[in-house]
């Protein structure tokens, strides 16, 4: 009979957390709601200047926010990454993805879907922030998964089923992990709930209070009244030649003509060394 045949009601607790995609679940869509919001308060000033911004925006440009915060910050971009990579295959798993038993056929398919998406999100980081992004947040994304698969070929979580009879199934009585590798997969899972409700909190906070704006910011042509001048906006959509954008020399909303891109995003000190 297995070691972890039977898993305790911590393991029990853990596999469901799994199937209902964890503590890391909940904090990506609290974060995904409340930190535009806040980049978008501390950037622009707050009040009727965010709900003006997000008229100009419109509804389909709201997740830009999110996205261009995610797209200039590396740290972030790359705990956000290897955050979401374990969340997924931590859910899939719950579901009975890890093929179980030995043989080189499962062998190949464990390592592929262990894998595959480790190598994905390494290969978007290396293009967004370079090559030594990419393989630091593949290789800590592939880390941060050989602890699920040795708990679930172990027993010690199982996957969700209707039926208890279909749940035996799931060990793999022959796999004997070494003691270092039990150990480490147990340490795997207190990295992961670091990186998941401290790192990615902190740094995703620190990112919208940071003083920079989520896009580009450009220098128009701008005429309001009788008044013609340029002034600096944050760009929030295009429309036929023009730019709509937050004006940072009038405070409002504005269109803007023959717009050049300013090199910096910087508008306001970070909220730290205010």
């Amino acid at each position: 009979m297995p070691e972890a045949a039977s898993p305790g009601p911590g393991r029990q607790e853990i596999r469901e957390a799994d199937r209902k995609g964890g503590p890391g679940h909940t904090v990506l869509v609290a974060l995904a709601l409340a930190v535009p919001v806040t980049k978008l308060a501390y950037t622009v000033g707050g009040g009727d200047a965010v709900r003006d911004v997000l008229v100009g925006m419109e509804p389909a440009n709201w997740p830009d926010v999110l996205v261009g915060m995610v797209i200039t910050d590396p740290l972030l971009g790359s705990v956000l990454a290897v955050v979401v990579s374990r969340v997924v295959f931590a859910l899939f798993a719950a579901r009975g993805s890890v093929p179980l038993g030995g043989g080189t056929v499962r062998a190949f398919r464990r390592a592929a879907l262990t894998a595959v998406n480790p190598i994905a999100v390494g290969i978007i980081d290396a293009c967004l922030f370079g090559p030594w992004w990419g393989l630091a947040t593949g290789l800590a994304a592939l880390a941060l998964r050989q602890g699920v698969v040795v708990e679930y070929r172990t027993g010690r979580r199982r996957p969700h089923h209707r039926h208890e009879q279909d749940r035996a199934g799931h060990v793999d009585p022959r796999y004997r992990p070494p003691a270092w590798l039990r150990r480490a997969a147990g340490m795997e899972q207190w990295v992961a709930l670091s990186l998941t409700v401290v790192v990615l909190p902190f740094l995703a906070f620190a990112s919208a209070l940071d003083g920079q704006a989520w896009t580009s910011i450009v220098e128009c042509r701008v005429t309001e009244g009788g008044r013609t001048g340029s002034d600096r906006l944050i760009e929030l959509s295009r429309t036929g030649n023009g730019v709509v954008g937050w004006n940072l020399d009038a405070g409002q909303i504005s269109n803007g003509l023959g717009c050049i891109s300013d090199e910096s995003r910087y508008v306001r000190e970070p909220w730290w060394r205010r």
